[in-house]
């Protein structure tokens, strides 16, 4: 099974900046901990205030499966909801 490359870009509404911030923080710990989770690494846009992405490797398409249906990834989703937009890269390594 082949390797799962993950960059997520979540852009917070300006009011929302701060909890979103939290809520991705507070999630990286418990990802870090799922099954097949090789890399769950947050970064803050330093040229675009409220924009954060997630690095993202998992061992496998199935790993990142349960990933999205894991407590931590429902419970941050419920906070992104209306306070962030998301867009999901899933990458494939070519060299």
């Amino acid at each position: 099974m082949a390797t799962k490359f993950i960059v997520a870009v979540i852009t917070a509404k300006p009011a929302h900046v701060d909890a979103v911030g939290q809520a991705l923080q507070a999630a990286v710990p418990a990802a870090r901990t799922e099954p097949g989770c090789i890399q769950y690494d947050l970064h803050r846009d330093s040229s675009k205030s409220g924009r954060f992405v997630m690095i993202e490797q998992w061992r496998d398409a199935q790993a990142l499966q349960a990933h999205g249906e894991a407590a931590a990834f429902r419970k941050l989703s419920a906070v992104l909801d209306g306070r962030a937009s998301l867009e999901i890269a899933d990458l494939e390594k070519v060299a």
